[in-house]
């Protein structure tokens, strides 16, 4: 479990924190192996047994005052009495986790109905479009197939299809046979009969381990529904409009009870992958893909703001439906037509899930994210909450999970792999804030329960043939981590104790935020008024910038933030934000599908990720095997004056190694294999979340636009689209004089 906050020394009072201009929030990266240090938990069992305050529900921990007989609780001070177990158990202290350390993962008891908690198994669902292209489901096919690969032995797998009918299909016989239920056109209409009476559950989900060539064989015999068969049972759309026959939601819907009438006892947990080849058209569920087009030069709107939020919600409510299941939903969108990810993408958020998207068929990573996705480790059935110690308490929570209906500050999570970020910030409960003298620091605690899929234990000869050599168990562990931090005691430390890629992650939260209930246009400018801001409450704060009388200015501004190092990456990464297409305007180029796909991808990504992601890093090699610096900023000065005949650029989603036009024509292009400047691009690839693109290009014989787009520092910011030689240093001035027009 990893923990960063913006601020490694919280703002002693409310006038600090506002005084500051500065977020102050966490992110947490819950099911991380180890911490933001690279330490890991304390392992152990009898979590039922681990003592709670009576008042506030924390988790005894060793920051707690332990006495005979009872305990202080770290966050809110409450006195406690030890029950004679524990008083037994603390007696030993040598063998308690939660006496060693302040991170530790315990497990929980077996569920009482201990045999069907044993036998539930993880199913996956692949549901695949068939209103698509040949390419499409060649595509979907390898994807279908790595997945196999990666699922372990114990996994039910079930392939389903949709257009204008479902279809199951059964892969445990010697040939797949499908059955096929005709969606209704109408917008209110449900499938007219169970699935379970079409085919039993138990008949659709197959052991991979024993049917995988019965799935690729199945696979094989996917195609692509005629357009005779569309345009028939589509029919008149919506206002006499021909529909395409893509009956998602209504699948979607249909899949969901299915498998959330044997939740809990056939499995533990249920993913469904969705592929999408474009908008779901047909049935309910059907999207308006009119709403993106000219139609806005017309009507006068903004497509900033009618873009981005959703237009029906229909699949916010069976993102319910999913959560309540147990379903897990991940939507591949393979499409390079306006799908509407803004309404659809409840589906994924909301569950835990992932999208991804992909604009073409040609030069697609999908089958290796579906292998990427299912080889890393992952929890379900999550819970999350987060505890803070009386003075002050969280505010907004940020990430993908469903939000509990009754507590406050809990959240489900119903699959969490090591990657899956959250974020918090926090405000003060009231306007003393925290004690000048040190006596009580503030604390933070952080409980994540969670399941894991345990497989079955290394077995005797005399077993292999028994039926219990597939059986897997579930474990529930309860994984707690508390923090405790200092509070500064002036504006110096507090600047100087900033953690930067943590406040971009807190800032991303907020625009993305301000973006879908107020437009695009009002997510810059939040960002730009808060840089103004906190350039002239750091001028104030170091007496940088005065005016006399009134109206003659004392002193330069600094911008560049010079007598803070902490703060120094700031107006680079808010200028390199507001480049990025997350923030351009839709005039400028930006899909709107592309935008949601950035919102949901950068508000699961943890602080270094993000940073990579909005502000490349772009560093230099004077051969494949000796990097020369490793930190260049993004303009193409850099390239010249550093005399570097190789570069790296890592923008997260794309990796490009880039020759410079001058390079000595005996270096070997593209790099070897066995070099340091691969074996780095290799490392970086297999830590990552999703596969980045890698680009090879040899300046003056390749083009090379796509490496030189991000060399924004010489673009400008203002969303003019007319490249100025004076981008970065033309937007630091602009916010100087904001802080002028600030301060006066």
């Amino acid at each position: 479990m990893a923990m960063r906050a913006t601020v490694s020394r919280f703002p002693i009072d409310p006038g600090a924190q506002e005084g500051s201009g500065l977020p102050w929030g966490v992110t947490v990266t819950p099911f991380a192996e180890k911490d933001e240090v690279g330490q890991g938990p304390e392992y152990g069992s009898e979590g039922d047994l681990l003592p709670r305050c009576e008042n506030c529900w924390g988790y005894f921990n060793t920051y707690c005052e332990l006495e005979q007989w009872s305990w202080n609780c770290s966050l809110c001070g409450t006195l406690n009495g030890l029950s004679s177990k524990a008083i037994a158990r603390y007696s030993r202290p040598d063998s308690c986790p939660e006496m060693m350390s302040s991170f530790v993962d315990l497990e929980l008891p077996e569920e009482e109905n201990e045999e069907e908690a044993t036998q539930a198994r993880p199913v996956y669902v692949a549901a695949v479009d068939l209103s698509s292209s040949e390419e499409f489901l060649e595509l979907t096919k390898s994807a279908l197939l790595a997945a196999l690969e990666a699922l372990g032995p114990g996994s039910l797998f079930g392939l389903a299809t949709f257009s204008h009918k479902l279809g199951l299909y059964d892969v445990q016989g010697p040939i797949p046979v499908v059955k096929n239920v005709i969606i209704p056109p109408d917008v209110e209409g449900t499938l007219p009969i169970e699935l379970e009476d079409v085919m039993p559950l138990l008949q659709f989900l197959a052991p991979v381990e024993t049917c995988k060539d019965r799935i690729a064989s199945a696979l094989e015999t996917l195609r692509p529904t005629t357009s005779w068969e569309r345009t028939t049972a589509a029919g008149q759309g919506m206002d006499g409009i021909l529909m395409g026959g893509r009956g998602f939601g209504v699948a979607m819907e249909a899949l969901f009870n299915y498998l959330g009438s044997e939740y809990g006892s056939t499995f533990a947990l249920a993913r469904v992958f969705a592929f999408l080849s474009g908008p779901p058209d047909y049935g309910a569920g059907q999207l308006d893909t009119r709403r993106y087009g000219e139609q806005y030069a017309s009507k006068g709107e903004d497509a900033d703001r009618a873009l981005l939020p959703e237009q029906t919600p229909f699949y916010k409510d069976l993102a319910a439906v999913a959560v309540q299941a147990g379903v897990c939903v991940d939507i591949f969108a393979v499409t390079n037509e306006y799908t509407d990810l803004a309404s659809l993408k409840f589906l994924s958020i909301d569950s835990g899930g992932s999208i991804f998207f992909y604009s073409n068929t040609d030069d697609s990573t999908l089958p290796q994210d579906m292998y990427r996705m299912l080889s890393r480790p992952y929890a379900f059935g999550c819970i999350l909450r987060l505890r803070t110690s009386s003075e002050f308490k969280p505010g907004n929570s940020y990430g993908h999970f469903f939000p509990d209906p009754q507590y406050e500050n809990v959240q489900h999570i119903i699959c969490c792999d090591s990657y899956a970020t959250y974020a918090y910030d926090f405000e003060f409960a009231n306007n003393v804030g925290f004690s000048r003298h040190g006596s009580e620091l503030p604390t933070l605690q952080i409980a994540f329960q969670y399941t894991v899929v345990v497989p079955p234990a290394e077995l005797s000869n005399s077993e292999l043939g028994s039926a219990t050599r597939a059986k897997h168990s579930l474990k529930r562990r309860l994984r707690i981590r508390t923090l405790q931090f200092g509070a500064a005691q002036n504006i110096n430390e507090l600047y100087d104790s900033v953690d930067p890629e943590v406040v971009l992650s807190l800032l991303v939260h907020k625009v993305i935020l301000a973006s879908l209930e107020q437009g695009v246009r009002e997510g810059r400018m939040l960002l730009n008024d808060w840089l103004v801001i906190l350039t002239a409450q750091y001028n104030d704060a170091y007496k940088l910038v005065e005016y006399k009388n009134g109206s003659s200015v004392i002193g330069q501004v600094d911008v560049a933030f010079s007598q803070c190092p902490q703060l120094q990456p700031l107006p680079r990464l808010v200028f390199a934000l507001l480049r990025n297409p997350l923030l351009r305007f839709h005039e400028e180029g930006v899909h709107p599908d592309y935008r949601i796909y950035l919102q949901c991808l950068f508000s699961a990504l943890e602080p270094s990720s993000l940073h990579r992601a909005v502000y490349p890093v772009l560093m230099s090699y004077s051969t494949p095997d000796k990097q020369a610096y490793p930190r260049h900023s993004l303009s193409r000065a850099a390239l010249i004056t550093s005399g570097s005949p190789i570069f790296f650029l890592d923008a997260f989603t794309t990796l490009i190694v880039f020759y410079s036009s001058t390079a000595d024509p005996a270096l070997p292009f593209p790099p070897p294999h066995d070099c340091l400047l691969r074996t780095s691009i290799n490392k970086l690839k297999q830590d990552r979340c999703i596969t980045p693109k890698l680009i090879f290009i040899r300046g003056g014989h390749d083009d090379a636009t796509v490496f030189e787009n991000y060399l924004i520092e010489e673009q400008d910011v203002d969303g003019s689209g007319l490249t100025s030689v004076m981008g970065f240093v033309s937007f630091l001035e602009d916010i100087s004089r904001g802080v002028l027009e600030y301060l006066k």
